[in-house]
């Protein structure tokens, strides 16, 4: 792919591929050293922390004035020693002093830490890359499906995308039927997929070369439409309200049963679904940068639309957390308005007036 972020995304996918070695070197462990987080927002593995420092050291070491944002923080490991330990035997084991283009390390167990920690900023003017290390933590738990999420911002504007879901056949693209949880890879190969803004999104398998890659072929408004969502998992949603918006389009739910939001955005850019509405609880919810920033770019290279349940776009200047915006409606662009008329019909049908916004 020619364009101005050639040297971005070739640095990017070398990091991320190595990444994606390191999950599936943790992957089959029993133990992965998961804590909860302090915010109880979930768990966190030595994967998690590993693939943060390995992301960060590499990318900071190639584009050292950019801004980096991730969701992980070191504190868990400078309290647990142990923890600590396993986070460093993980990344030498799996990636090692080996020469390698691209990939950096920290330099001891400390300067893990300040590194996973350089990523506690908020996102602003400028350039600014924003990583999920493991998209989907609690099934990674469970050796199913999850992705790793790697996104460059440019003023606001989702400029390159590298996603790897390493239980992902990237011969989903071509194959019928939903993908959800544990729909694992029979070959092994997992799926690399990668966006510049403006000039598509592709997708080839972990083990292959650029050469291999195929650009995904548009979104199209197939009727009826065919969702993507997460069901009966997620406390911060209204499953009754998504059930109530499939039925008003006339479509099977809940289609593509996914916890991670990044094998969510992945599923729509391959077309194995086409469209998502999430309706948090309360006004007050908002989504995390590092589960969408990019991953959307994936869909929206294809033709999708993504908005919030307002229809207003999606403001990445807002901060860490998404406070501009509330929930998501997404979809071809030719489907996108009907929608969002379904879902803001079921609002007000099911006298949730309050969670609309003034339009």
């Amino acid at each position: 792919m020619d364009s101005p972020y050639r040297r971005e995304l070739e640095v990017a996918i070398r990091v991320v591929e190595q990444a994606a070695r390191l999950s599936q070197a943790v992957l089959p462990d029993t133990d992965k050293g998961a804590v909860e987080k302090d915010n109880h927002l979930g768990p966190v593995t030595i994967g998690d922390f590993a693939i943060q420092a390995l992301l960060t050291a590499s990318l900071h070491a190639a584009f050292p004035d950019d801004v980096f944002v991730g969701e992980e923080d070191a504190s868990a490991l400078r309290t647990d020693p142990v923890l600590c330990d396993r986070v460093w035997q993980t990344l030498q084991k799996t990636v090692g002093t080996a020469s390698l283009p691209d990939i950096v390390l920290p330099t001891s167990p400390a300067d893990m830490c300040d590194t996973i920690d350089h990523c506690q900023n908020a996102p602003g003017p400028g350039r600014v890359w924003v990583f999920d290390p493991i998209d989907g933590t609690k099934t990674f738990l469970r050796r199913e499906m999850y992705a790793i999420n790697v996104a460059l911002i440019v003023d606001g504007q989702q400029t390159v995308a590298v996603v790897a879901c390493p239980l992902l056949s990237p011969d989903a693209v071509m194959e019928a039927g939903v993908i959800t949880n544990d729909s694992i890879d029979p070959t092994g190969r997992g799926s690399l997929l990668f966006a510049v803004k403006g000039h598509g999104a592709y997708v080839r398998s972990l083990s292959e070369t650029q050469a291999t890659a195929r650009r995904l072929p548009p979104a199209v408004a197939t009727t009826p439409l065919h969702p993507v969502t997460c069901f009966f998992l997620q406390e911060s949603a209204l499953d009754d309200v998504h059930r109530a918006v499939a039925e008003e389009l006339g479509v099977a739910f809940p289609g593509s049963d996914l916890l991670g939001w990044v094998p969510r955005w992945a599923s729509l850019a391959m077309g194995r679904a086409n469209t998502t509405v999430w309706v948090y609880r309360r006004r007050d919810r908002h989504a995390k940068i590092w589960d969408h920033a990019g991953a959307m770019l994936l869909f929206e290279e294809v033709g999708g639309v993504v908005t919030d349940v307002d229809g207003r776009a999606i403001d990445l200047l807002a901060g860490r957390i998404l406070t501009g915006n509330f929930g998501f409606v997404a979809a071809p662009a030719e489907a996108h308005p009907a929608v969002l008329k379904a879902v803001h019909n079921v609002l007000r049908a099911q006298g949730r007036t309050d969670l609309l916004g003034a339009n």
